[in-house]
């Protein structure tokens, strides 16, 4: 827009091309003003996280339309810019599908989290943070290829023969990433069928790798293990390992001790002071589940003694640990108490009467033909 006043005069128009660049920048703060002080009162409200997400999503991108479009203004009103006129108009209809594609995938992100970890509270579904991020980064996706079909679109470029060449060009790079692609897609299986989430306490069937979930990412999943390392997985290995999860269903986690009494223990005394040692174990530890009755069970006549087993519930995989160990201690103390054997592993050894003694040790008599050299 170029006005009579200003026309013929190269240093008055171009004092007011910078006095409609300084305009929209002021114009510009005062949005950024406004909507920082719209964020922190809603905030301010329990209630009122999504609008102030979405102003936040908004800002940058208002602050950048209002001073694109002074820049472009006060270009135009420029006389000696008169020429370029048709190219600064292209140029702010394609900065303008530019930053409102970026606003459509902040705002549509803000929206699908809201929404999803929304039904989450509500319990009528089961949504991990790592799918709905891994929903969010698809959508962010769609949204940018769409966005730059439309701007190809504007500038009238021929899309047609692009999108051959990605279909050939797609198929080669899949083919390339083939490993990339397949722990991608296994950790869209890990996520959407929740077989391990962040924070979950897993071992994989080779015994060696276990620990907690830290993050389950795209291409790998990481997890911590005991020592405090690190230990990252390709998702690809990670679907087609046996796992075992000690967070699911829940983080409850049985805890069995073994043990063993003589044979010429009292049966019925050894299970009344084991269940009594474990109620006591239950009720005083606060790892323990409460309302789990311990279970008593003997095992198995044994080489030394009768074997059995006491069977409790741990809070989770940490707690278990600690319960095993309160157990073990408390009954080896309260079986000495009572006057009851633990055997050491032990054989009898049954000799035929008919048959001589000193065929079971070797004679002190020597062989023929050999000699004993004493020492």
């Amino acid at each position: 827009m170029q006005l009579q006043f200003t026309s013929g005069s190269p240093l008055v128009e171009a004092a007011w091309a910078v006095g409609i660049l300084l305009i929209s920048i002021l114009l510009a703060w005062f949005v950024h003003l406004a909507i920082r002080w719209g964020e922190r009162k809603l905030k301010a409200r329990s209630q009122a996280t999504l609008p102030s997400q979405l102003l936040r999503s908004f800002s940058r991108p208002i602050i950048f339309i209002l001073i694109l479009e002074g820049t472009l203004q006060g270009l135009s009103s420029v006389s000696y810019l008169a020429g370029w006129i048709t190219a600064i108009g292209t140029v702010r209809i394609a900065a303008l599908i530019v930053l409102v594609t970026y606003i459509l995938a902040n705002s549509g992100g803000v929206l699908l989290t809201w929404y999803l970890r929304g039904r989450r509270a509500r319990k009528k579904a089961r949504v991990d943070d790592s799918l709905i991020n891994l929903l969010r980064r698809f959508m962010v996706i769609v949204i940018y290829a769409i966005g730059i079909m439309v701007m190809l679109d504007y500038l009238q470029l021929n899309i047609t023969p692009l999108i051959a060449s990605l279909g050939i060009g797609g198929l080669a790079i899949a083919l390339a990433l083939q490993p990339t692609l397949g722990n991608f897609f296994a950790g869209t299986q890990i996520v959407s069928d929740h077989v391990v989430r962040t924070g979950d306490y897993v071992e994989l069937d080779n015994g060696e790798i276990k620990g907690y979930v830290t993050d389950v990412g795209w291409r790998s999943t990481r997890i911590r293990t005991p020592f405090n390392n690190i230990i990252t997985i390709p998702n690809s290995h990670l679907a087609d390992s046996v796992l075992t999860n000690f967070h699911s269903p829940n983080t409850e986690l049985g805890v069995m001790v073994n043990c063993g009494v003589s044979y010429s223990s009292d049966l019925v005394q050894v299970e009344n002071i084991s269940l009594e040692v474990a109620r006591e174990v239950v009720k005083e530890l606060d790892e323990a589940v409460k309302t789990f009755e311990p279970i008593f069970r003997y095992d198995e006549f044994g080489d030394s003694n009768i074997n059995f087993w006491i069977w409790l519930q741990a809070l989770d995989r940490m707690a278990s640990f600690r319960l095993k160990s309160e157990l073990i201690k408390r009954l080896k103390a309260r079986f000495d108490r009572e006057g009851i054997t633990i055997n050491y592993p032990a054989r009898y050894l049954t000799i035929d009467r008919h048959s001589g003694i000193q065929d079971f040790f070797p004679s002190d008599k020597p062989e023929p033909g050999s000699y004993k050299k004493k020492v």
